[in-house]
């Protein structure tokens, strides 16, 4: 993978992104083998309040991605059908429209932003989050984006911010007597923005420093739109960093604030295992209950969501001589566990983790990439397994639904993710992620087969059923099918190894 197709840089220290520490905990896992008496899940009619989490995915516009839509013109297609929420774009590199690295440029070049940026903007909701990860090169001291900011009032950054939302929302603005206007305008706008990306490992911020750029760039954009909407911070989560820069920015806020971010990746090592992996997700629901724990302080962030802006297996990506960025002494070689039938237990075990705690959004980080991270293969637009999960927790779970968690009690809380919820409509879904882990050395490995009996007598009777799994044996061409299923008291899910299965009942 190419420098800059990961938007967060570690040095040598091998880090769990968000585990605080790498404890397994509940979530680790490690039976092995098959249960000969199945698990019993039993779904009590009571309910544990909302259940409200939208999934979406994201593209960095480089110059290393900006032949996406090139490469696979039909690619719009499976992308509108995941039903993404607000498709988050991270311009880098090139695809940071004003400016040259390594000069004092200041002149501007959509063109490869845009490759991504407009036909993202006519897909889905038509309402990409535009997060605004770097300022031009000509704003850092000596020309280099790993140094700070020249202006440290941040006027200049927040001019440039300016110049963005003229450009996609208002018709535009004049530079050395040339009119740049989006395309897409007026048509299709922007109306989520992003201010930085992991400002705590990007060009040497510190939480004040980001706090005060926060402070001057969100009033200076709503002078250009009013209506626009923002998201604040999106960490790079990893060991204590929601502790250093989440109290100072939520002491010292005054612009206004959509949405707090935050990223989770379960590892940086391609040599960590499968335990290891699974047991960070405790880890990441720490963090976010901190955040709201945090802003439950300031009366303006009260009622604020958290979103996940970046989400997947593994971080690291190789350096330009072929070795491991975050592990400098070892070959990167591709996780290939963020589209194994590892990554069919393990987002859906995150999913239901974060949904349960008040997350509500989750993107995965990205699009069209290989198959460390992609949904779809970035040379052939093909689909891969993720993509396959990612639609079906959008489809089992709409954030529109008005559903319910339902309470239920568990023989194995501790390799099996269960997430039962009630609609509005009155159906009932019933996810059960199989996260067991077969061997405690597993990379990668298979997973431990379990069977899982789901009590539904509780909730009366049903009409119709269908039943979807995702697993190693899953089609991946053409996805996984629901079976039809006749409604019983008792309903039985057999899962060979990591996957999940969605239950799905209508009244």
């Amino acid at each position: 993978m190419k420098i800059g197709r990961l938007a967060i840089v570690f040095g040598p220290l091998v880090l769990a992104l968000g585990c605080g520490g790498g404890s397994m905990g509940s979530g680790g896992g490690g039976g092995g083998g098959t249960n000969s008496t199945p698990e019993s899940v039993v779904i009590s009619k009571n309910t544990n309040g909302p259940f409200s989490l939208a999934m979406s995915t994201s593209f960095q516009p480089a110059e290393w991605d900006s032949a996406f839509f090139t490469l696979n013109p039909s690619a719009t297609t499976p992308l509108g059908t995941l039903g993404p929420h607000h498709i988050r774009l991270q311009g880098v590199s090139q695809g940071v429209p004003q400016g040259s690295s390594g000069t004092t440029s200041t002149a501007w070049d959509f063109s490869t932003l845009d490759a991504i940026a407009q036909p993202v903007l006519g897909v889905g909701d038509h309402s990409p989050e535009f997060q605004i990860a770097k300022a031009p090169p000509f704003m850092y001291s000596g020309n280099n984006s790993g140094n700070p900011f020249l202006d440290l009032t941040f006027a200049q950054f927040a001019g440039y911010t300016q110049n963005l939302v003229e450009y996609y929302n208002t018709g535009g603005f004049t530079a050395n007597g040339q009119l740049y206007v989006s395309p897409a305008y007026p048509g299709d706008k922007v109306t989520w923005w992003g201010i930085y990306n992991e400002p705590n490992i990007n060009n040497s911020l510190t939480p004040q420093q980001y706090t005060d750029m926060y402070n001057a760039v969100v009033p200076a954009m709503q002078a250009v739109d009013p209506t626009i909407k923002f998201a604040a911070l999106e960490l790079a989560d990893f060991y204590q960093q929601p502790q250093n820069w989440v109290p100072t920015f939520v002491s010292g806020v005054t612009a206004q604030v959509d949405v707090m971010a935050t990223h989770f990746y379960s590892t940086c090592n391609q040599k960590d295992s499968d335990a290891t992996l699974m047991g960070t997700i405790p880890g990441f629901v720490s963090d976010v209950q901190f955040f709201y724990t945090q802003m439950a302080t300031n009366p303006a962030l009260a009622n604020v969501p958290v979103w996940v802006t970046e989400n997947n297996v593994n971080a690291d990506y190789s350096a330009a001589n072929g070795m491991s960025n975050c592990n400098p002494g070892q070959v990167f070689v591709d996780d290939v566990r963020g589209s194994s039938a590892f990554f069919a237990a393990w987002r859906p075990y995150v999913f239901s983790q974060f949904g349960k705690a008040g997350v509500q959004a989750l993107y995965h980080w990205d699009y069209g990439a290989d198959q460390q991270y992609g949904e779809v293969d970035y040379n052939t637009g093909a689909v891969q397994l993720s993509y396959w999960v990612d639609y079906w927790l959008g489809q089992e779970f709409p954030p529109a639904s008005g559903a319910q968690l339902l309470q239920y009690t568990a023989t194995d809380d501790a390799e099996l993710e269960t997430l039962p919820v009630i609609n509005g409509d009155g159906s009932v879904v019933v996810m059960v992620a199989n996260h067991a882990v077969n061997a405690a050395s597993d990379n990668n490995g298979p997973g431990a087969a379990r069977s899982v009996q789901v009590d539904i007598s509780a909730l009366g009777a049903f009409s119709s059923g269908s039943l979807v799994t995702i697993d190693n044996s899953t089609n991946v061409g053409t996805g996984p099918v629901a079976a039809g299923v006749t409604p019983g008291a008792q309903m039985t899910m057999t899962l060979n190894g990591y996957g999940v299965a969605f239950l799905k009942l209508k009244p």
